[in-house]
């Protein structure tokens, strides 16, 4: 049976009063000639290792001691949406039953309007309350709630959305908070040890890790990310959390996933921090974000297209149309 893989923004969403959703060791093999050779052999592994490990095993506990408690929970109450009710039905005067459902007009119920929830995850990128979120989580949100690992709330401001990179930036009123530090993404290599904190079904501060699997990934839609692949382990609730690597530096925000079931599959995206900072500053600065356009559609070189224009070798980009009274 053919089976359809579908991307999934990682938001906890449901309907107020309904159900609430609920060690890799690398060993090398080693035939030293003598035991000052061994002694040897494993000084220079242990003085290889990265920061933030222990004898090739990464030791996570360091960066959740010091970046826990700027990882945040968001909950967010949608804009009510009123149910169909009950609806008159329309009959003909000449139908038997038309002046029965006549005396009734106007006094059949309507639907309640019912608000939505959902739940997210972001982290803290100012002391003063600025933080740092997925735009999924908050789009359409009438009321967004941030809640801290101390355990208290705060409502929180919209300070602005961009859809086409998935990331919000919110502000809440207090002082002195612990903040993230921020490293660039383009420092990230595939292979590296990354770390997730987020709030998957609504458990708060869940620690999840694993490897950077792939950089700058196209994914379907309109977006203009690079996606950086790891096979973190994230859920719905995860989104808009950070992803660090071994230094506790923030290189990602967890976005989407890629799954045949809504959940953890092996495969998990996250926004470049880098990305995601020049939102902020846009946002901070203007209120939205502004992009350049080109006015024209470009597709990839292919093997067939390069050999219809003469060329020994596919690769670059063609200008397949321009756009009227474009740039």
């Amino acid at each position: 049976m053919k089976q359809t893989m579908i991307f999934r923004s990682l938001v906890l969403a449901g309907v107020v009063g309904g159900a609430a959703a609920g060690g890799f060791v690398a060993q090398h093999a080693m035939m030293p000639h003598d035991a000052t050779a061994a002694s040897a052999s494993t000084a220079a592994a242990n003085t290889a290792v990265q920061p933030g490990s222990r004898v090739g095993v990464p030791d996570f506990t360091s960066i959740v001691d010091e970046n826990g408690a700027a990882v945040v929970n968001v909950s967010v109450i949608g804009k009510a949406e009123k149910t169909a009710g009950a609806q008159m039905p329309e009959l003909d005067p000449g139908n038997p039953f038309y002046e029965f459902f006549r005396q009734f007009r106007g006094q059949m119920p309507r639907g309640d309007a019912t608000p939505v929830q959902g739940l997210g995850s972001g982290f803290i990128v100012r002391s003063d309350g600025l933080i740092l979120t997925n735009a999924h989580v908050v789009d359409g949100a009438s009321e967004v709630t941030v809640k801290l690992t101390d355990k208290r709330e705060f409502k929180a401001k919209v300070i602005g959305i961009d859809k086409p990179t998935d990331v919000a930036v919110l502000k809440i009123d207090a002082t002195g908070l612990p903040t993230v530090k921020i490293d660039k993404a383009d420092d990230v290599k595939v292979g590296e040890w990354v770390l997730a904190i987020g709030s998957p079904y609504g458990f708060e501060n869940t620690v999840t890790s694993g490897i950077v699997s792939a950089k700058a990934r196209a994914l379907p839609g309109d977006t203009y990310v690079p996606f950086i692949q790891t096979d973190v382990a994230v859920n719905p609730g995860n989104s808009g959390g950070p992803l660090f690597n071994l230094k506790g530096e923030v290189v990602g925000i967890n976005s989407q996933i890629y799954s045949q079931t809504g959940g953890y599959m092996g495969l998990s995206f996250a926004i470049p921090i880098d990305v995601a900072v020049k939102v902020k500053e846009q946002v901070l600065a203007h209120g939205y974000v502004s992009r350049g356009k080109l006015g024209v559609a470009v597709q990839e070189v292919n093997e067939d297209l390069a050999q219809s224009f003469g060329r020994k070798q596919s690769g670059g980009a063609l200008v397949s149309s321009v756009e009227k009274g474009g740039p």
